[in-house]
């Protein structure tokens, strides 16, 4: 079910028909306890949506701990939010555009602190891009840092030196500001996601030529790449790279049929009969990780879709609809992978949210007996679905 079709519009009778549901002196009752019900709800929206600008206002002076004042305040007003409406693409689309606004604010500090620290700037372009959620716009209540930096040419070994102490600063500045740093050292201040172009050109061929060591590490560097998003400094040298990326990735065939190929292995929590699988024993006895075997093997393969097709969005309804558009995908499948999308996506939200308010210990494991059947069967629907792509990619790419 798509967020435009709520159970209560499906459910609720024509007002006409009111009678058939309720007395003639429970209708005024009813009717005014409706109204009061919409009454808060709109006092509720009015009062996050004055919290929100006032607080996205106040980024473009704070500094340092302040900013992770006003991130954590944002979030609340997410979260809150959505558990009265829960949007999944609202709430996409909120947290994207304040994190942005943040990552900004720290990358303006940190070029003034190191003014004021009497480093030497050099006149060469730069870039901040993101990648992971946040480069596809669909961050959520937790998050961390996906982030790359380019740079222009000819500014030689004092450029390389000058932005990987800016580098420093800047995960820092943003962990300060409430970006968890990345468990998987995507980051700045690993070498392999800094360089001037011309250093990220020969890495990227390097990878499409089979001329490195570990391939599989940087097969899956390539596919995290694929939803790198402009974020700050000069978009014009970001396009560019973004681009050069798109461009490796669609020419060189064998690269992104080994990437289409791990997408459709990649696991899916369905088991016998296509029932739902769930552990089996251990901690997480009767859950299953809903990130890594619903949410990531869905948006993984809708990657290597659009990545063939050249569709350059990052977002994964966006290149739902785009894929459609171009007559890959059929209405229909669309419109059930797009359900799919925000049934998995609606529920590691609701996980998060129980992770955050202590409820249980991790944001990842969800207990689909725990939930209503009518939950439950949405769930075990979208997997399939999510099956079914993978056997389209598999025919597609030919894959034995």
């Amino acid at each position: 079910m798509s967020e435009m079709t709520t159970p209560l519009r499906q459910e609720l009778p024509d007002l006409t028909d009111i009678t058939k549901y309720c007395r003639m002196n429970e209708i005024v009752p009813f009717l005014t306890m409706t109204l009061d019900s919409v009454k808060r709800t709109l006092d509720s929206i009015t009062t996050w949506n004055d919290k929100n600008n006032k607080l996205v206002a106040a980024i473009a002076q704070a500094h340092g701990s302040s900013l992770k004042t006003i991130h954590d305040s944002l979030n609340q007003i997410e979260l809150e939010r959505f558990l009265l409406i829960p949007s999944v693409q609202e709430l996409h689309s909120s947290c994207t555009d304040y994190r942005d606004l943040l990552s900004i604010r720290v990358m303006d500090n940190v070029i003034a602190d190191m003014d004021a620290a009497g480093f030497v700037r050099p006149r060469i372009p730069f870039a901040l891009i993101s990648m992971g959620s946040d480069g596809r716009e669909e961050q959520t209540l937790i998050t961390d840092q996906d982030n790359l930096i380019v740079y222009g040419d000819d500014g030689g070994e004092a450029a390389d030196r000058y932005f990987a102490e800016f580098a420093i600063r800047l995960v820092n500045g943003l962990e300060e500001a409430g970006f968890k740093r990345c468990t998987g050292d995507i980051m700045p201040t690993n070498q392999t996601w800094r360089g001037s172009f011309t250093q990220w050109r020969k890495r990227l061929f390097s990878i499409v030529r089979y001329e490195v060591e570990d391939l599989g590490k940087n097969v899956m560097n390539l596919i995290v790449l694929s939803d790198a998003r402009y974020v700050a400094g000069d978009p014009e040298l970001a396009a560019e790279l973004i681009a050069m990326i798109r461009t490796m990735e669609r020419d060189y065939f064998q690269v992104l049929w080994g990437m289409a190929k791990a997408a459709t292995e990649m696991q899916v929590a369905l088991g016998f009969m296509k029932h739902i699988w769930t552990e089996g024993s251990g901690e997480h006895k009767g859950e299953f990780n809903i990130k890594l075997l619903a949410w990531a093997p869905l948006v993984m393969n809708i990657r290597i879709l659009a990545i063939n097709e050249s569709i350059p969005a990052t977002s994964t309804l966006e290149r739902i609809s785009l894929l459609t558009s171009a007559g890959s995908l059929s209405q229909s499948f669309a419109r059930d992978l797009v359900d799919a999308y925000h049934t998995i996506t609606r529920q590691r939200i609701l996980i998060q949210i129980k992770a955050l308010k202590g409820i249980q210990n991790d944001s990842y494991y969800i207990n689909p007996y725990q939930l209503s059947a009518t939950e439950r069967e949405r769930i075990q629907h979208s997997l399939i679905k999510i099956e079914e792509l993978q056997k389209v990619i598999h025919t597609n790419f030919h894959i034995v």
